[in-house]
């Protein structure tokens, strides 16, 4: 079985644009400026990773840019939609036809099975149990791990949770997955599988990916790596090439 892609967004286009985006949080005595004025733009196919130092502003710029948070102040696009002028119902829908999201805690439901799992946000969202099942199962296979699928999630490795995680997010054919520190409760060589799952996903599916992650290991595989500091983008670079020292080149971004 293969994942059919749905998306509208056609190939080389902005999907993801951000202007001069800031959050603040208001905890009484004192305001937390997490973002500063965030401006940046994202291609479709692109695999951009975030990054930076804990509290840097990372997490909270892709909430922001997913529409999982509201900015407090500037623009955030997705298929050149302003996601700030959308209806709740709107930005659902855009959300269910555009998006995957990916968690370091993987978010998967201890009653259920992993293939029940993947199917319950299709369920959710109104698709037939038929066709729910269909999908589930494609985007399982996809991950490798279809003879796990009548498992729950204790039963399986962190490594296996992720890609249930993953298979879950895919089964909705998004065009852009976010991920916040997909890796973070991996191994080291677990945390390779699961890069390398993404980086073959976005080849054959065409799929943007954004990750945030604290790792530099993680985030030179990248095309691009973003990296912050105090609520700022202070570097915004293709990754052209990996050195045998591991050092990366590349080049900024205009």
């Amino acid at each position: 079985m293969e994942l059919e892609r749905s998306s509208n967004i056609q190939p080389k286009e902005v999907v993801i644009e951000a202007s001069d985006v800031h959050k603040h949080y208001d905890t009484g005595k004192i305001k937390v400026k997490a973002l500063q004025g965030v401006s940046l733009r994202i291609q479709r196919k692109e695999v951009v990773a975030i990054m930076g130092p804990s509290g840097c502003g990372k997490t909270t710029l892709l909430n922001c840019l997913s529409g999982l948070d509201w900015a407090t102040a500037g623009t955030v696009k997705i298929a050149n939609q302003d996601i700030r002028q959308l209806s709740d119902r709107q930005l659902t829908l855009l959300r269910a036809r555009e998006m995957g999201f990916v968690f370091q805690t993987y978010n998967l439901l201890p009653v259920l099975t992993g293939l029940e799992n993947v199917e319950l946000p299709l369920l959710v969202s109104g698709v037939s149990a038929r066709t729910a099942r269909t999908r589930a199962l494609a985007s399982i296979e996809q991950v490798g791990l279809l003879d796990w699928a009548g498992q729950r999630p204790a039963e399986m490795s962190g490594g296996q949770r992720q890609r249930f995680a993953i298979a879950r997010a895919l089964a909705t054919t998004p065009s852009i997955v976010w991920a916040d520190e997909p890796t973070g409760a991996l191994d080291s060589t677990t945390s390779q599988e699961i890069i390398d799952l993404m980086l073959t996903l976005n080849r054959e599916l065409g799929l943007t990916f954004v990750w945030v992650t604290h790792a530099l290991d993680v985030a030179r595989q990248a095309s691009r790596m973003i990296t912050m500091r105090d609520g700022l983008i202070s570097s915004d670079v293709l990754v052209e090439a990996q050195t045998e020292t591991g050092a990366f080149e590349g080049k900024g971004v205009q």
